[in-house]
């Protein structure tokens, strides 16, 4: 290791470690709370926003989009929910920077090269499974759960007729759009665990069936039951591990030469 990759080795005093911790939290801390404040502001149309995928199949059934409530207080921490949601997601990138800095002192530079391109991949994956299941998912599953509606007819038939809560709905859609993007996260980890030697490519490759059959049990375990949300997940999960191995081809160590000598 050349002199320009080395950290100072100065130990630094335990105190001095509190103290940049303190900072970093406190800094974590004061935009989790700026962006409760506004997401709280926002709430309404964060929900709108959330719920919008339903309102389209309603309205597309002929049907008045409409949420229920059941009792006083959960229209309120229905909201609250939704801004400590919108929250979490607004500040990540600034709790993550402060993560990087508080931890970065104590990398060599060739460290910070390497894990700098999993910080950036990290949210994009994380974004681009959350549009999936928004975008993607969202609509076909909510269309299958309304097709068990039965209409009102005049024969004395029962009517089946959906009223979701403002609180059910929340919790299944938060559900999903984290789901999805944690999910979308394996590459990432799979890459990183190949970068600093906890696996290979030919144990990605070993283990192929294995994690065919794993994609399929987490789909079946996370997302509703039906075939197409399962589906959605499960097959993208599959993908997703065939990523991994080609981008762990270019990240793993090079095996050290043996000296004959």
């Amino acid at each position: 290791m050349t002199d320009t990759d080395s950290i100072n080795d100065t130990p630094m005093p335990l105190l001095e470690h509190l103290v940049e911790l303190r900072k970093r939290l406190i800094w974590s801390i004061v935009t989790f709370v700026i962006a409760f404040a506004i997401c709280y502001h926002f709430s309404g149309e964060i929900y709108r926003f959330l719920a919008a995928p339903l309102g389209n199949i309603m309205r597309k059934n002929g049907e008045q989009p409409h949420l229920i409530y059941t009792a006083l207080y959960e229209a309120f921490f229905t909201y609250i929910r939704v801004a400590v949601f919108g929250a979490t997601c607004l500040s990540f990138p600034m709790i993550a920077i402060q993560a990087w800095i508080f931890i970065a002192p104590g990398l060599y530079r060739s460290e910070k090269r390497a894990f700098a391109p999993f910080l950036i991949a990290t949210p994009v994956m994380f974004l681009i499974g959350a549009a999936l299941a928004y975008y993607v998912v969202f609509p076909y599953a909510w269309q299958f759960f309304l097709s068990f509606q039965t209409p009102q007819n005049t024969d004395g038939g029962m009517q089946i007729e959906l009223q979701a809560k403002v609180s059910e709905y929340l919790t299944l859609v938060t559900k999903m759009i984290l789901a999805f993007g944690v999910c979308f996260e394996l590459p990432v980890i799979l890459t990183l665990l190949v970068r600093v030697g906890l696996l290979n490519v030919a144990q990605l490759k070993r283990f192929r069936r294995y994690a065919v059959v794993a994609s399929f049990a987490v789909a079946a375990v996370i997302a509703p039951p039906d075939a197409i949300t399962m589906l959605s997940l499960a097959i993208p999960l599959v993908a997703l591990y065939e990523v991994s191995i080609l981008t762990a081809r270019f990240v793993e160590p090079k095996p050290m030469a043996v000296d004959e000598d």
